[in-house]
């Protein structure tokens, strides 16, 4: 029979977050660091969605293996590309939105106009990006926004056990391969509208999934296998 895995948090208004350990106590009491504990966040992150979607407008090609947004104009192959300058801003930027915590600024951060509070960039070293995206703030927005709201309405068409499920059954089937306890681990997971359907790792603890592989049961269960079985 499949083990419990733990207790789900529940879901609130940007994804969920589910947690996990080795028995079957639900909460972690601090005291218990011995046991495998695992912990899942997803989402489809505002700041994550207008860091791609700026990326998109300005033409940069990196990550090379990252594909397209939906539904969000691709810049014709005629026009200039982005600048090194801007790209290698557009990355420190992009490190430091997917993974903050890992990739902190070596100098103050300063929010960008027309932003709100999601976007704040170095305030040394970060101008012709600056520059770059400010005539794309409200599109890049309202798309973002948009796009979180669909995953928002997605995740609460379903029960959240069905989302903790999807996770806490490719463990158990990680532990039976393996034939042990899976290790502490955490993860993120970012749900976002790609053009192609698949999973890419964008940070050291961060992938990225395609929306319609995420509510493809089997075929997430298959895909996200192999991620935890790299952290586990």
């Amino acid at each position: 029979m499949r083990p419990e895995r733990g207790g789900y948090d529940g879901k609130n208004a940007a994804g969920f977050s589910a947690e996990g350990r080795g028995d079957r106590r639900a909460k972690y009491d601090g005291h218990m660091s011995e046991k495998p504990q695992w912990l899942i966040r997803e989402d489809a992150g505002v700041p994550v969605l207008v860091a791609l979607a700026l990326r998109q407008a300005l033409g940069i090609r990196v990550p090379a293996d990252l594909p397209s947004l939906r539904d969000l104009p691709v810049r014709a192959h005629d026009a200039i590309e982005a600048t090194p300058e801007i790209e290698s801003q557009w990355l420190d930027y992009w490190d430091m939105t997917v993974e903050p915590r890992a990739h902190p600024s070596g100098v103050p951060l300063e929010l960008v106009d027309g932003f709100d509070t999601l976007v704040a960039l170095p305030a040394s070293g970060a101008a012709e990006l600056t520059a770059a995206i400010a005539p794309h703030a409200a599109s890049s927005l309202q798309y973002a926004r948009a796009a979180h709201d669909r995953y928002v309405s997605s995740v609460k068409s379903h029960t959240g056990g069905d989302s903790y499920r999807a996770y806490a059954s490719a463990i158990a089937e990680f532990e039976r391969e393996v034939g042990r306890r899976a290790h502490s681990f955490e993860l993120n997971v970012q749900v976002l509208p790609f053009s192609q359907r698949g999973i890419w790792w964008i940070g050291a603890l961060t992938v990225a999934v395609t929306d319609g592989l995420r509510r493809d049961i089997v075929a997430f269960d298959g895909a996200i296998r192999p991620i935890i079985g790299e952290l586990a």
